[in-house]
């Protein structure tokens, strides 16, 4: 990959985090703290638009730098949760039903078990 798509990507992921800090600020000044409402609604907004980017391209091509930049740059700074839900969007329409089904449950449990297991890594190396 050359040093201009990199770039891209670099500045992609650095416009997706902002707007992810904008969301989750919104949505706390508006519905509080008490639930991560600004998380559910980076994943809900990214995936889909991950969908609308992956419709797009599927039909009109465009460049792969393009591509790259609005999914794996300002998306992916933006939210991951947007690429698994493609990911597991087209394992479905595969056909792969099971694999869906364990890749997405499969990614969700592994993914708190991770959280807990650093949480407790970490409290006991600190403690």
């Amino acid at each position: 990959m050359s040093p201009r798509v990199f770039l891209l990507i670099f500045v992609g992921g650095g416009l997706g985090s902002m707007l992810r800090h904008a969301v989750n600020q919104a949505c706390a000044a508006w519905f509080g703290v008490n639930f991560p409402s600004g998380t559910l609604a980076v994943n809900v907004i990214g995936s889909l638009t991950m969908g609308l980017f992956a419709g797009w391209f599927a039909y009109r091509g465009d460049t792969q730098e393009l591509r790259l930049f609005l999914t794996t740059g300002i998306l992916g700074g933006f939210t991951t949760f947007s690429a698994f839900s493609l990911d597991t969007a087209l394992l479905w329409e595969r056909g792969q039903h099971t694999v869906a089904a364990l890749y997405a449950g499969g990614s969700v449990a592994a993914g708190v078990i991770g959280v807990f297991a650093g949480l407790a890594v970490m409290r006991a190396w600190l403690a």
